[in-house]
């Protein structure tokens, strides 16, 4: 890792990957809040209560930025930034196809394919910034879980 001084046009990056990654995602969950089908839905027993959803995405989300951020700054481009774009496209689309679709297998496709993206990205930036890794880390467990809930509500509706 060849740590380098902050500049303008990096604080200007972080403000982007702040927007991008927890603005538009905040944004996109907000137009697609689960509504009554989703409350109508069977659930497994280790579904977690609705109000942790949005604090803990928060959390997230900003960990995502951050590491975006930090890869970025020692790497513009290569696989580590295309894993997390990817993985990025990915969580954004999982949303409207789970909620809005109700197309609950699909979303399962969707977010198996997000989570090898994340571990691609922690594998990737392993190398380049390992604080950027270990920010990706928390957010492969969320998903890891989200993925059995996923795959546990499909299988019960």
């Amino acid at each position: 890792m060849n740590e380098q001084r902050p500049t303008t046009s990096d604080s200007f990056a972080l403000i982007v990957f702040l927007v991008v990654a927890v603005g538009i995602s905040l944004a996109l969950g907000f137009f697609t809040a689960p509504g009554e089908w989703f409350a109508g839905l069977a659930k497994p027993f280790f579904n977690p209560p609705n109000w942790l959803f949005a604090p803990v995405w928060v959390v997230l989300y900003f960990c995502i930025a951050f590491a975006g951020y930090l890869v970025w700054r020692q790497q513009r481009s290569g696989p580590a930034m295309a894993a997390w774009a990817a993985q990025m496209v990915l969580n954004w689309s999982w949303s409207p196809v789970f909620f809005r679709l109700q197309a609950l297998w699909l979303a399962v496709a969707i977010i198996v394919a997000t989570l090898a993206a994340i571990i691609a990205f922690i594998v990737l930036a392993w190398r380049i910034d390992k604080r950027a890794a270990w920010l990706f880390v928390p957010y492969a467990a969320w998903v890891s879980f989200a993925t059995a809930l996923n795959i546990a509500i499909a299988w019960l509706n």
